[in-house]
Parts: C-alpha cells; structure tokens; sequence
C-alpha cells in the first residue's frame, strides 16, 4: 500500500458499492418497466434490446461501483490494476452475452418478418450468436494481456484438419447458409423432392432441413441433399397457383350449357369456400373427344397448396349434384365384346393369364 487503510476508506469503499448496488437494483427495475410496455409494441425487436439491457446495465452498474470503491482503497498499482482488468472482463462478458442474445434476436425477428416464412432458420441465429461471443472471447483474452496472434494461427492450422475431418457437416453447413442466402427455400414454403418427399418446410439448421407433410411426419434432409436435388417449390414466386380438374360430359351435350353450368358450379364454389381465390379468373377448355365422353379441364384458383383438395372436393360434388339436376350425363366407360358364330377353334392348353375375355351368358347358337 501507498499509504495506510483508514476507516474513511472503509466508508467512501462503502458508499461506492452501495451505489453501484442501488444503482443496478432501479436499473434493474426501470427496464423492467421499459418491458411491459415494449410488449404492447407491434415491432418485437425493442423486446429483445429491452431484455438484453436487463442483464448488462445492472452488471456495469456493479462494476462502476466495484471499480470506484478500488479507486478510493490505497492500493498498490499490481492490485489495482488486475482488480481493473477482473472488472473489464466481467463487464466485456456480460455485454459479450447482451450483445448476442440481442443480434441473434433481432436476426430471428427479421427472418420471421419475412413473407412465407412460418418458423425461424435457426442456422443463422446460431451463427450469429456463435460469432459475437468468440468476437468477445478475443476482446477478454487481448484485455488480460494474452496475445491472440499465436492463437489465431494454431486455429487456422487445426481449423484446416478440422475441414477435412468434417467435409459432409461443413457441406451442409454452407449449403444450409447458400439455401437460405439465396431465397429458394424459406421456412414455410410448400416443396416436393425428385425423390417423392413433400412438405412445408419446418426448419432450416446447420445440418438439415426439417420438412412436415401433410401427415404430421417430419422428414429430415441433409442440406447437401436438398442442394443437389431437382426441388419444386409451390410458394414461390407465389403462394397462389391454379389447380386443374379433369371432368368428362357425353356427346349428346349441349357443350354451351355444360359451359354455363359449369361457371356458375365454379362461381358458387370461389365464394364459398374458405381458401378459394375469389378474384381469379376461372377457365374452362374442351380438349379431348374420349372413347366415351368429351373431355375437359376446369382451371380454378387456391390461395396454397393444402387448399386444393378441400377445393377439389366441394367442386366435385357440386358438379356432380348441379350436372344430375340439370340432367348432363355423365357416362362411364363402356366396352363390348362381340364373339364370331362359326369360328375355328384350335384347342392348346392356356394359362389363368391366356383365358379371354368372354360375356355370360354364351350367346345362343343359331
């Protein structure tokens, strides 16, 4: 010590921490405040800066009053100064663990702002939250004095063997980042695979994707899979898209009133429906003179793709309900068989799969 310890040291020591203390407890308090009202906000972003606060300024508060109060003791210049450099890590810490907890917040809010989006893609509030505190790892080591040139090197160097140890998670690592970098896929969007798996996307991490079909399953795919394989996606450009329905009417059908009839079966069916778009322009076009039927299409519009079979399904029985009432066949395929009187019939043995088709009763013979 520089000179001795005095009880008006004690008291001014003292003071010091009860400050700091007093001053963290209405921080403290006061942000907690801040909190219910920044939960009546419609932006979520001032919640996670409002959260994140709670934890460092009571934390800085304290070290203000800690550093204050060895300010004020006679102590010698090696004492004082690890005891500054035991406050500054504590206070780098705490704002390392504020300072991730708010970016990664504020990223998984913007992602979750974006249209389409259902969940959030964790794979860059994970790296994000990764990087701000190994930022702040380096700022507490170069704080006590540690150089963290040699340290960078030998991570360079370990982080090489490291790459080539772990190619297949490194490949889907950065195809998860190339996905969603490149807007393909966002979570929420309806996709089918060229191997079958369909789905909306779930979540997009540094490993996988998770997709959920429309059975509740969840189907996980590696990214390096879902990068390399032929994909569609049935939210994007639009979420909107047209379905096609494939009806059949006899050929004694007046095709001008099976047309009128029709668009009012689809005008019905726009309007009341829940999923329907009401403002797209139906379509209807005979294509195809069928063994039985002439065939058409009826191209209607579903706001997404699980829309289209509850869709389907009411415009098809009222269809078939309006067609009965207005009396539009329907037919179903027909075949006849005709059998020749008089023909040779050489004998040979047959096979389950060689016996022909015949109709019963046989025909009389003349």
């Amino acid at each position: 010590m520089n000179r001795a310890l005095t009880v008006d040291d004690l008291v001014l020591a003292g003071i010091a921490l009860a400050a700091g203390l007093l001053l963290a407890f209405l921080s403290r308090g006061m942000l907690r405040w801040l909190a219910r009202h920044a939960k009546r906000t419609r932006w979520s972003g001032d919640d996670v800066i409002v959260d994140a606060l709670r934890t460092v300024v009571p934390w800085a508060a304290l070290a203000g009053g800690a550093a204050s109060a060895a300010a004020v003791l006679p102590l010698t210049r090696t004492v004082q100064h690890h005891t500054n450099q035991c406050l500054q890590v504590l206070l780098i810490f705490a704002v390392s663990v504020s300072a991730a907890r708010v970016i990664a917040g504020l990223v998984q809010t913007v992602t979750q702002s974006r249209s389409g989006v259902a969940g959030s893609a964790t794979i860059f509030v994970n790296i994000t939250r990764v990087l701000v505190l190994a930022i702040g790892f380096l700022v507490m080591l170069q704080t006590l004095g540690i150089s963290i040139a040699p340290l960078l090197t030998a991570l360079g160097v370990g982080g090489l063997a490291v790459a080539l140890a772990l190619q297949d998670t490194l490949a889907n690592l950065f195809a998860g980042v190339h996905i969603l970098a490149s807007r393909t896929v966002q979570p929420g969007d309806y996709i089918q695979l060229s191997s079958g798996e369909e789905g909306y996307v779930v979540d997009i991490n540094w490993r996988q994707t998770t997709v959920r079909q429309l059975s509740n399953n969840l189907v996980v795919i590696p990214n390096g899979q879902l990068a390399k394989t032929n994909m569609t996606n049935y939210t994007r450009p639009e979420q909107q898209l047209t379905i096609l329905v494939q009806v059949g009417v006899g050929y004694d059908s007046d095709l001008d009133h099976v047309e009128r009839v029709t668009h009012k079966v689809i005008a019905e069916t726009m309007t009341e429906i829940t999923g329907a778009v009401a403002d797209h322009e139906p379509a209807i076009r005979f294509h195809t003179f069928g063994d039985s039927r002439i065939g058409f299409t009826v191209i209607l519009g579903v706001g997404e793709f699980s829309d289209q079979f509850r869709i389907k399904h009411e415009f098809i029985k009222r269809l078939h309900r309006r067609y009965r009432e207005e009396g539009i066949r329907i037919p179903a395929p027909a075949r006849t068989v005709a059998l020749q009187q008089g023909a040779v019939v050489i004998p040979h043995q047959r096979t389950a799969e060689d016996a022909p088709v015949t109709d019963w009763p046989p025909a009389p013979r003349g």
